[in-house]
């Protein structure tokens, strides 16, 4: 082989080591893209920003506790996402090109050619720790050019950065009225043109009440709905922010409409609305009292105040007769007779007689008086004294719901009356009336089938329940007809003794699961007790009857009636020794017209 050839393929071979060596390892580890202006800059230390924009008054802001407040143009809360998102993108800014210092020693009067000599825009930030000049557009528009005092050259970034920085303080200055996640209050007094309207906070239940115009429960959903529209309320102008403004021109010496939020007597907030621009009427005149600001918000934010005060209670008070934070302990109730229902632990009681209780029908109980509402249609007047009530016949109402909470305080027992609704009557209309407040409503009679009565109506309806194997026979009874069919050991009916006819297994099975449904037996409802009332429920003396006689001893006998208003038969039972009238549940009851009737004899 030639040495000279040799020679040069060793060259070639380390002519590409050194590439991949120096390229590879060295220049592929150079960082990518345009370098960072400001690689030092953390947006978390930054306290203080000054801008200093060319023709306009400086803008000042200083963070405490993570909050921006500004002090220059005017001293006031700073819209602290609009400074973050700033200094977000100055941590972020890059440049490309940048111009060298060598560079432009090459450019004639450069300071005047890319602006700096009478900067667009300089910041400082934390008292010139970071001093930036913004000069002038490049020609395209696009970009401009930025320089850093103590960093030599002249950087080229994107003009977007132009428009996170404010030329007058409107840009930075908070638009929200308040900073209403640090606003700690309970007390809301709302005052419009003489009218008053003051709610209280209860802050075991986070509930409303109206104190005035009367002392009633407020529609708490509908407050806080309303507070919440209100916190959404954003500065369209900012008006004036001179400290001797005629405040009458915007209608603010005697507000239009002002907001008192209190923590206890203590004021923490309140904010005052005017009469609206010339040349705008959406908007309105605002101020809150511990600024010399005035500036114009949406009028919608503040409609549903404003239209309130023609009839404050009226629009604010809760429709809802009782409302319930928690279950009670205890309902007591007068009507028919006076009974308790009482809980153990999760099972309910009446008492007296100390029946078990239809935990369902508790349940529905609480739900229908939740639900009881009434209009403000339906106030028949506000204010009642005592020596009125026997106008309406609450003096001594005809029906009572109690409802009890028991609280053991240091092993004292108490019992805390969490609603009382009363109903009365003068003969024309029926009323309700809250405990402890002053309002008389007139109601719908139909409210009153909503609520239990009588103590009966409570009781579990759970009827009887048995085994199949320990049915012996049925007898069925229709005036003067009867009907004996008997079980066999394998579950098999045959006709007893004095019935003829033959069951086939169909009708055998049908018998069967007939007397399956029967053997777990509850009412739909219960709708009386007692003997007085029985042919008004279309049970007679030659009714239909069915018994069940059990091989361990005793029967199970239900009679049917009529049909009640649900469209489902009316039955009686025997329990404790007397006639109980309930509804019979629908689908069972078709089984038994079909199998467990006497068939008529042609």
């Amino acid at each position: 082989m030639n040495s000279r050839n040799t020679w040069l393929w060793l060259l070639l071979a380390g002519s590409i080591f050194a590439f991949i060596f120096f390229f590879e390892r060295h220049l592929s580890n150079e960082p990518a893209g345009p370098p960072l202006v400001l690689p030092s800059l953390k947006p978390a230390e930054i306290q203080t920003i000054h801008v200093q924009p060319k023709n306009h008054r400086g803008i000042r802001v200083f963070r405490t506790n993570d909050v921006w407040h500004m002090t220059d143009p005017v001293a006031y809360p700073a819209n602290s996402a609009q400074i973050e998102a700033f200094l977000s993108a100055l941590q972020k800014l890059t440049a490309s090109p940048y111009l060298s210092a060598a560079e432009l020693k090459e450019i004639p009067d450069a300071d005047q050619r890319f602006g700096f000599d009478a900067p667009f825009c300089t910041l400082l930030l934390n008292q010139k720790r970071h001093l930036i000049l913004i000069g002038n557009k490049t020609p395209p528009g696009d970009r401009v050019y930025l320089q850093v005092v103590g960093v030599e050259g002249v950087f080229i970034v994107d003009a977007d950065l132009l428009r996170l920085i404010p030329q007058t303080a409107g840009l930075w200055r908070e638009t929200a009225l308040a900073d209403w996640s640090s606003l700690n209050f309970d007390r809301l007094v709302v005052t419009n043109a003489g009218k008053l309207l003051e709610l209280q906070l209860n802050p075991s239940n986070q509930l409303w009440r109206m104190l005035s115009p009367n002392n009633v429960r407020a529609n708490s959903t509908k407050v806080s709905e309303t507070l919440t529209l209100l916190q959404g309320a954003r500065v369209e102008q900012f008006v004036t922010d001179n400290a001797g403004m005629d405040l009458d021109a915007f209608g603010l010496q005697n507000p239009e409409l002002s907001l008192a939020l209190l923590r206890g007597t203590n004021s923490v907030l309140r904010l005052d609305f005017g009469k609206s621009p010339t040349n705008n009427a959406a908007l309105i005149f605002a101020r809150r009292a511990d600024q010399d600001t005035v500036v114009a918000v949406p009028r919608t934010f503040i409609e549903p105040w404003t239209s309130a005060h023609s009839h404050a209670f009226r629009d604010f008070f809760d429709p809802h007769l009782v409302a319930l934070s928690e279950i009670p302990d205890a309902v007591e109730i007068q009507a028919e007779d006076q009974f308790t229902l009482q809980r153990r632990t999760n099972v309910w009681n009446v008492v007296p007689p100390g029946w078990l209780a239809d935990s369902n029908l508790v349940v529905q109980l609480f739900a229908n008086l939740t639900n009881l509402q009434v209009t403000a249609a339906q106030i028949e007047k506000d204010i009642v004294p005592t020596a009125d009530l026997p106008k309406y016949g609450l003096a001594q109402p005809f029906r009572q719901y109690t409802l009890r909470k028991t609280s053991v305080v240091e092993g004292i027992q108490t019992n805390i009356v969490l609603a009382q609704l009363e109903f009365g009557t003068n003969q024309d209309k029926v009323f309700a009336r809250v405990s402890g407040e002053s309002f008389v409503y007139s109601v719908d009679p139909g409210m009153l089938r909503l609520l239990p009565q009588a103590s009966w109506q409570m009781r579990d309806r759970h009827i009887w329940d048995f085994a199949m194997s320990n049915v012996l026979r049925i007898t069925i009874q229709q005036g003067a007809r009867q009907r004996e069919l008997v079980r066999t050991n394998s579950g098999k009916w045959l006709h007893g003794k004095g019935s003829q006819g033959i069951l086939d297994d169909l009708v055998s099975a049908q018998i069967e699961e007939t007397v399956f449904r029967l053997s777990d037996l509850s009412a739909a409802y219960w709708a009386g007790r007692g003997t007085e009332h029985l042919e008004s429920f279309g049970i007679t003396a030659d009714a239909h009857k069915v018994s069940i006689e059990l091989n361990s001893g005793g029967t199970h006998s239900v009679t049917f009636g009529g049909t009640a208003p649900s469209q489902f038969p009316y039955a009686m039972t025997a329990l404790d020794g007397q006639p109980w009238i309930f509804e019979f549940p629908w689908t069972t009851y078709q089984f038994v017209q079909l199998y467990l009737t006497i068939p008529d004899v042609p």
